[in-house]
C-alpha cells in the first residue's frame, strides 16, 4: 500500500510563496521508480495538472499556468517531493494533491496514487 501525506499549505499574500511537501511511504512502494507530480483543485473546477517529476528528477514537466513560478523537485533518499511556489496569485487557490505513478503519461492523466491534499490560499 501506498500513502502520499501532502504538507506546507496554508494562507499566503498575493506576491507571496510557499513549499508544498508530499511524504511517500509503504512497504513495498520503490519511490525513484515512480513519477511525481501536482494537481490541484480549485472550487467548481476540475481537479487540473500542475507540474510532474521524473523517476531522477531530469525531466520536469509544468502546466503553462505555472510555468515560471512553481519549481517541483524530489529527494529520492527522503521519498519526498516537493513544490516552490512564487508569485502566488489569488487563482492558485487550491486544494493541492500529490500524485505517484508509474509513468509521465499515468500521472498527468491523473492516475496512479494520490495523497489526501492541501490547501492553498491566495488572499489579494
Amino acid at each position: 500500500q501506498v500513502q502520499l501525506v501532502e504538507s506546507g499549505g496554508g494562507l499566503v499574500q498575493a506576491g507571496g510563496s510557499l513549499r508544498l511537501s508530499c511524504a511517500a511511504s509503504g512497504r513495498t512502494f520503490s519511490f525513484s521508480s515512480y513519477v511525481m507530480g501536482w494537481f490541484r483543485q480549485a472550487p467548481g473546477k476540475e481537479r487540473e495538472f500542475v507540474a510532474a517529476i521524473s523517476w531522477l528528477g531530469r525531466t520536469l514537466y509544468y502546466a503553462d499556468s505555472v510555468k515560471g513560478r512553481f519549481t517541483i523537485s524530489r529527494a529520492n533518499a527522503k521519498k519526498t517531493v516537493y513544490l516552490q511556489m512564487n508569485s502566488l496569485t489569488p487563482e492558485d487557490t487550491a486544494v493541492y494533491y500529490c500524485n505517484a505513478g508509474a509513468s509521465v503519461t499515468t500521472v498527468q492523466t491523473g492516475n496512479g496514487y494520490w495523497g489526501q491534499g492541501t490547501q492553498v490560499t491566495v488572499s489579494s
